[in-house]
């Protein structure tokens, strides 16, 4: 009986031994949490408040990518307050607000840290192109679209709807870039007519326009029966639009030597219709005369 007596108080003392040292370890343990979770909250309060991780000037924003719109238009764009934590900044978050806004068509956005700021990387909408719906309201010159309304859902009756196209047919509002640069330099290429009459075309047809080597101006949509263009050699009719505008826009091309051969006041259009059987309406004067070409002497 004592044998097993002394065997429990020895098997007693160990144990509460080893309770001692959970519970010294458990204290410690809770300690180190706490210190940890103080050191974190400091920290974040520290970083929160320290200049070397806050924003304090639209400068730090670095624009890359731009080339139609200047850093500070971009920089305006973005739903920032100045300061601003760089914990509280939300790269994707502003990359979508950048790409909302129609004039970007891609953003993306990063941190830096040293120096403290953003990067902004953006791809441009580039217009190439001022589009309008109609010719003129009344009284109103066709050059002089930026007096005009660039939002078609606020157009009245009789007054153009004006705003800029992309290469791929992309319609914008003309504020979007007026207001937000107004020293932003427009393009020269204006296109009248309905959007929706064109759209699926306009990819092509720019293609053409932009590889011509007579300059044009405009391009008509309003009768679908005869595309017209005014180019740098006067008006041309092209009929309806067709896959052969291309070879149309090739001839054209062909006649840069038309100015040393005949009076261009004289001209009333260039009939393209017949890429391949080009011909003159002089003003006051029937039946058309065809036009001598490389290839029609």
């Amino acid at each position: 009986m004592d044998i097993i007596g002394t065997v429990s108080q020895s098997e007693l003392a160990r144990r509460r031994r080893q309770l001692r040292r959970s519970r010294r370890q458990k204290v410690g343990i809770a300690c180190w949490q706490l210190l940890a979770v103080s050191s974190l909250a400091g920290f974040l309060l520290w970083t929160t408040t320290s200049p070397a991780l806050v924003i304090d000037t639209p400068e730090q924003v670095e624009i890359d990518g731009n080339e139609f719109l200047s850093d500070r238009a971009i920089r305006s764009l973005l739903p920032l307050s100045y300061p601003q934590s760089m914990l509280q900044v939300r790269p994707q978050e502003l990359a979508r607000e950048l790409e909302s806004a129609g004039t970007i068509a891609k953003a993306t956005v990063s941190r830096q840290l040293f120096p403290p700021g953003l990067k902004v990387t953006v791809q441009e909408r580039y217009p190439v192109a001022i589009a309008s719906s109609m010719t003129s309201a009344p009284g109103v010159p066709t050059d002089t679209p930026p007096g005009l309304s660039p939002n078609p859902a606020a157009e009245s009756p009789g007054v153009p709807s004006v705003g800029l196209l992309d290469e791929r047919g992309m319609w914008m509002p003309l504020e979007s870039y007026t207001a937000l640069d107004p020293t932003a330099q427009l393009p020269q290429l204006r296109v009248i007519g309905p959007l929706e009459q064109y759209r699926s075309a306009w990819e092509s047809v720019y293609q053409s326009i932009r590889r011509s080597p007579i300059k044009i101006y405009e391009i008509n949509w309003q009768d679908p029966a005869n595309l017209i263009l005014k180019t740098e050699l006067g008006l041309v009719h092209c009929g309806p639009y067709s896959p052969r505008f291309g070879e149309q826009v090739t001839r054209l091309g062909q006649m840069g030597d038309l100015p040393n051969q005949i009076d261009l006041a004289q001209i009333a259009y260039i009939d393209l219709t017949n890429p391949d059987r080009p011909s003159l309406q002089r003003l006051g004067v029937t039946p058309p005369q065809t036009v001598p070409t490389p290839e029609n002497p």
